[in-house]
Parts: structure tokens; C-alpha cells; sequence
């Protein structure tokens, strides 16, 4: 490291990017996650820069060097803010940059920036570093002059603040965003006044750095303004949940904040007195810069940011939809237990018919889609009868968890425990739609195959095929667990269609449009469309996630003969069905080990199923919201001493919910 402050001394201007590269390369460690080792370096620069003047000087004249000699506002204006560009042309963009890299231009500060800082992992352990130990480094670096922002940085930096500002103020006015915003046709839009109040702004520092006189003029009002577009994005958000949202919506949004968020950075940097916050603000932006520049050809921040924005849009309703799967009182628990103990009963009748497909031996295809139009209108069906399969819950409910998790960085135990609550909730609840799922398809299906003998002169099934339904239900020799898996994926990506249709029927206005349409309302009537299109808009999720799941589970035994694969799915309800089936198709002649196995088997099946997709929702649910499954940690305990001291709250419900209790015992 004192080798390279030495070559620093009395060298040209033009080895300026090269002695500075040196100079990071001798503080960077070996490995990205020794932070310490980044921190002792660190330190040890300031210590020579405090015992040797010369040193200190030198690195001044290279760092003026690199920043008067660049063009610094592309670097504050688009590394680390999206791009405004479809998700196709961002990976191609990124692709064919890996592939054929562009060269760095030494004229603008943007790739010098990416010279300096070009190892991938270099945001980690820059991140890492207190901010005292920063402060101190740059204290040892100005120990004997005084600290003046440069006049070329301040302009560079007032130029990328009135880009930003246009920008901003052409997001603003998107018609998307104005369609989604109530109150804007009614008062002047604020992005479009912080534009105004910044080009006046602009105009005054520059005058003032001219005549190098004293700036008549300050930052806050835009600092307002500003503010008052954050505030203005909350109102969109907030329509938006209500009335729906688009991936488009949602990026214009989030563009907008990363604008915002940039800009007031860059007011208090150019502020000519600086304030406490002066220090703190540039280190922010200097790491966040560094992570862009890092991460700049990554496709998967790519995939991610747009995996976000279509995760959060749908979650949103899911989440909406989970509320109506937990019961909170003894009343809602066993109406739960009689809907789902009417999707048992209509189930029974659904694995009939698929058996009875099957004996058809249609051709693969039709065979298939017959599958799943069995599968698909039998779930439209206990859709319709106000009935529901239980493994259908997690995916709903998931996203009601990571709805109700505290804040980021919260540690507060109230916050917390009401997600336990919540989670207690949903285990009692999705405990006893099992319950009436399977407690009803076993009978009804082997009632089923008792009269099909009793009318018919045959068992339903031949010892043979009872063979074949036993041996699905092993978890492994059968493939029951892989096969289970396989129908929780499809459990998960219904959830996630039924949240996208929600929002679909929502975001075109589906309700107002079908209940205005001239032909329905010649044939039906005014008030008939009306209640159609309100039924529209709060089944037609539903209606599409069950038909879709339907076809998913019925297409998939398909997708395997084409491949090759042993590829089916196994249901909790279904193969409860199937073992009552194979009861029957034996004569009741089952040795206990075998119905017990059987038994288990259908248990495990259950519990791959509710596993996957309750496991794939929450963390869709969870990386909508960028929060971490870490962050959950702290539930497990609180779930466990829960269920150590009442393990009864998670199959049984109260007769009446805590808060009305509470409620009664104060007026009371």
C-alpha cells in the first residue's frame, strides 16, 4: 500500500486511473467476505496518510485528477436505476455485453468507475466497512486543507439532478400512472412542479458558482415537492391495490422512487453548507454505485427485478384471497369442515370418472385432455358450490403471511406474535379441510364402487389395477413423494393464477365493461349484467386457477410419455379415493400393515403436497416484497413453545375469536 501512495508522488496526470487502481487492488482482501481484512487495510491507509503529507497530497492530485477530467453524470443519472426497457431486450443487452464487452471510455466517469471497482464481489466487502472507519479515512486525506466540494463536481452533479428532475417529471405524466392516480386531474401534478422549481434552482447555483457569490436559493422546496411525489406514488399504490395493477404499473413506480430517491441524494451533495448527513449520503450512493457497477451484467438481478414486479402483482390479491381460508372462530372452523366435506364428496365422484377414462383407453392426447376436463370442471364445480380442496389454501394463505410480517429490521416480539397467531390460524384451518376432504371422499368413493358392483355383477376395479393404485401410494417404490411434489408446484402456480386473473379482471375494468355491454344487456338486462360482471370480478380468479390446475394434473401424465419420464401427479383427496377404491375392489380382505401403509401413504402424499406449494407461495410472497425467509427465524421457537403449551389451538378453533373475548370482557 506504501508503495503505491510512493508512485503516486509527482506522477502525471495520465497514470491517474492506474495508481488509483493499485491503490483499491492493495486495500481489496483476498476473499470478498474478510471484512476485517478490508477494515484493517483501510485503517492502515489513514494511518500513512496522517504520518506523511507528501502521500496525502498525491492522492488529493490523483483523485482531482480522475474527477475533473471525466464526465460524471451518466454515473448519477443511470448506474443503479432500471433501465427503461422490456425484460427481452434487457437480457440481450446484458448477453451480448458478456459476450463482446464494450470498451470503457476514459472520458466518462461511469466506466473509470467500472475500472476501479472490476471484481464482482467488490460491493461485499466495501459494504461491510463502518462508516467511522470511512470517516476517518477521509479525515486523515483532508487533515491539512479545508474541505471544499470542487466547482466542476458541483455543475456535474447539478446536470445529472435537472436529468433526473425531466425524467421524473415524463415518468409522472404516463398515462398509466395518471389513470391510476384520483386526485391528479384535480391538482397540479407535483412531478411536473418539481421541474419547474428545479430548473429555477439549477439556474441560480450557476449564477451563483459564476460570480462566485453566495446562493440566494435553497434545495427545500423541491425537498418538499419531492416528498409530495412520494407521497403521491403511496395514493397510486393504494388505488392500484383496490382496483388493479399491471407489471408496467408496477416498474413505472418503482423507476420513479429509485429517480427520487437518486435526486435527493444529489441535493444534499451539492448543499453549500454541508449537512450531517453529507457523509452518511455519499457513502450511501458511493456503495450503491458500486453494487450497479458490480452487478451491470448479471442477468439474474435482471430476472429477478421482473420476477419481482409479476410476484408482486398477483401475490397482492392472493393475499386478499387467503383472508377468506382462515377461520377465526368455532363457527367458521366447521363451516370450513362442511365446504370442504362437499369438495370430498364431489372429489369421490371425480376419481370414479378418471378411473373410468382410463378403462376407455382413449388415444395419449385425449385421454389427457379428458383428465384434466375431469380434473379442471370438477374443481370449476366445488368452485361454484361454495366448496373447497384443501390443498388449495397454502397458496392463498402465504401471501397473507408475508403480508403480516413486521417491518425489516423490526425485532419487536408484538409483531411477531401476531404472525404466530395468524399461522395458528392457518394450521387449525387447513387441518380440518383435510379432515372433510378426505373424511368424506373415502366413504363416497367406496359407497361408489359397492354400488357399481352391487348393480353391475363386477367390482369396479380388478385386483390388478388395485394393485397398480396400492403401489402409487408408496412414497418412494411408487413414486408418491416425487409424484405429490409435482402436484404442489401446480397447487402453487393455480394460487398464482388465480391472482393474476383477480388483478386482470380488476385492471381492464372486466365488471363496468361486460356490465355496459350493449349485447348482454339487450339479452339479459341491465341488472342481470350488472351482477354478472360483480361475479366476474370476484370469481373470475378463482374460476381460472381451478380450471387451469385442473389441466395441469390431467396434461402431466401426457408431458411424461413424450419425454420419456415417469412423470404423474398424486392428490391427498384423490388418493384417499383411489385406497377406498382398492378397499372395495378386495372385498375389505386388507391386513391391517397394508391399510396402515396405505393410510400413511396418503398422509405423506398430503404433506408433500401442502409442503411444495405452501413453500413455493411464501417465498414468491416474500421476494414480492424483497424481504428474506430468514426473516421468519424467529417464528419456529415461537411456534414450537406455542404448541408446547396449547397444541390444541392448531387443529381446534375457539368458540369465539380472542379479540371478541377481549372485546366482551371490557364492556363487560
Amino acid at each position: 500500500m506504501e508503495h503505491c501512495l510512493q508512485a503516486m508522488v509527482d506522477a502525471p496526470a495520465s497514470t491517474a486511473l492506474e495508481n488509483v487502481r493499485a491503490l483499491i487492488g492493495a486495500i481489496r482482501p483476498k476473499q470478498a467476505s474478510d471484512s476485517a481484512t478490508a477494515i484493517n487495510n483501510l485503517r492502515a491507509l489513514s494511518f500513512l496518510l496522517e504520518q506523511h503529507p507528501a502521500y496525502r497530497e498525491a492522492l488529493r492530485t490523483q483523485l482531482d485528477q480522475l474527477m475533473g477530467n471525466t464526465r460524471q453524470v451518466q454515473l448519477y443519472t443511470d448506474t443503479g436505476i432500471l433501465s427503461n426497457e422490456p425484460l427481452l431486450a434487457g437480457l440481450r443487452r446484458r448477453i451480448g455485453e458478456r459476450l463482446l464487452p464494450i470498451k470503457p471510455r476514459p472520458e466518462l466517469l461511469k466506466d473509470v468507475f467500472g475500472l476501479l471497482f472490476d471484481r464482482k464481489d467488490d460491493y461485499l466487502w466495501l459494504t461491510e466497512i463502518p462508516y467511522q472507519v470511512w470517516a476517518d479515512m477521509c479525515h486523515s486525506l483532508m487533515l491539512d486543507v479545508e474541505f471544499r466540494p470542487d466547482r466542476y463536481s458541483q455543475l456535474q452533479r447539478l446536470e445529472a439532478i435537472q436529468v433526473l428532475s425531466c425524467r421524473i417529471a415524463t415518468i409522472g405524466l404516463e398515462p398509466e400512472l395518471v389513470q391510476n392516480s384520483p386526485d391528479m386531474a384535480r391538482f397540479e401534478s407535483p412531478f411536473v412542479r418539481q421541474n419547474v422549481e428545479t430548473q429555477s434552482f439549477i439556474e441560480n447555483y450557476r449564477n451563483a458558482l459564476v460570480a462566485e457569490t453566495e446562493l440566494d436559493d435553497d434545495q427545500k422546496q423541491i425537498m418538499v415537492l419531492l416528498d409530495q411525489c412520494t407521497e403521491q406514488i403511496g395514493r397510486i399504490r393504494k388505488h392500484a391495490l383496490r382496483h388493479g395493477v399491471s407489471v408496467s404499473l408496477t416498474y413505472h413506480l418503482l423507476r420513479l422512487e429509485q429517480h427520487i430517491e437518486r435526486m435527493q441524494t444529489l441535493l444534499e451533495l451539492v448543499d453549500p453548507v454541508p449537512s450531517p448527513n453529507w457523509g452518511p449520503s455519499l457513502l450511501r450512493l458511493f456503495l450503491q454505485l458500486v453494487q450497479a457497477e458490480n452487478r451491470k451484467h448479471s442477468l439474474r438481478d435482471v430476472l429477478r427485478e421482473n420476477t419481482e414486479l409479476l410476484a408482486l402483482q398477483v401475490t397482492e390479491h392472493a393475499s386478499h384471497t387467503g383472508e377468506h381460508y382462515i377461520a377465526e372462530s368455532r363457527r367458521e372452523w366447521l363451516g370450513m369442515f362442511r365446504a370442504a366435506a362437499g369438495a370430498g364428496i364431489i372429489v369421490g365422484f371425480m376419481a370414479l370418472l378418471k378411473i373410468l377414462i382410463a378403462k376407455a383407453h382413449l388415444p395419449p392426447l385425449i385421454e389427457a385432455i379428458a383428465f384434466g376436463l375431469n380434473y379442471g370442471i370438477g374443481f370449476i364445480i366445488v368452485h361454484l358450490l361454495h366448496c373447497t380442496i384443501a390443498t388449495k389454501q397454502p397458496a392463498m394463505t402465504a401471501a397473507t403471511i408475508a403480508a403480516t410480517l413486521p417491518p425489516p429490521g423490526s425485532k419487536s416480539v408484538e409483531g411477531y406474535s401476531a404472525l404466530v397467531e395468524l399461522i395458528v390460524k392457518v394450521a387449525r384451518t387447513q387441518f380440518i379441510a383435510i379432515m372433510g376432504n378426505v373424511l368424506l371422499a373415502m366413504p363416497v368413493a367406496l359407497g361408489l364402487a359397492l354400488l357399481w358392483s352391487h348393480y353391475l355383477g363386477e367390482p369396479f376395479i380388478n385386483l390388478d389395477k388395485a394393485g397398480v393404485l396400492l403401489h402409487d401410494l408408496r412414497p418412494l417404490e411408487g413414486l408418491g413423494l416425487p409424484h405429490a411434489a409435482i402436484a404442489g408446484v401446480w397447487l402453487f402456480l393455480a394460487g398464482l393464477i388465480s391472482g393474476y386473473y383477480d388483478n386482470k379482471a380488476l385492471y381492464h375494468r372486466l365488471p363496468e365493461r361486460i356490465a355496459a355491454h350493449p349485447l348482454l344487456n339487450r339479452l339479459l338486462g341491465e341488472h342481470r349484467s350488472w351482477k354478472l360482471g360483480r361475479y366476474v370480478e370476484h370469481n373470475l380468479g378463482a374460476l381460472a386457477g381451478n380450471f387451469y390446475f385442473g389441466m395441469m394434473l390431467g396434461l402431466t401424465g401426457f408431458v411424461g410419455f413424450l419425454l420419456g419420464l415417469p412423470l404423474d401427479i398424486r392428490h391427498i383427496t384423490f388418493s384417499s379415493a383411489n385406497l377406498a377404491f382398492v378397499a372395495a375392489a378386495v372385498d375389505f380382505n386388507l391386513s391391517w400393515q397394508i391399510a396402515l401403509l396405505g393410510l400413511a401413504g396418503v398422509a405423506i402424499i398430503g404433506a408433500t403436497n401442502l409442503t411444495v406449494s405452501f413453500t413455493l407461495a411464501l417465498w414468491t410472497a416474500m421476494r414480492s416484497r424483497q424481504r428474506l425467509l430468514s426473516e421468519l427465524k424467529p417464528l419456529l421457537g415461537m411456534l414450537l413453545k406455542h404448541f408446547m403449551r396449547r397444541p390444541q389451538d392448531f387443529f381446534i378453533a375457539p368458540r369465539q375469536p380472542k379479540n371478541s373475548e377481549t372485546t366482551a370482557g371490557e364492556s363487560a
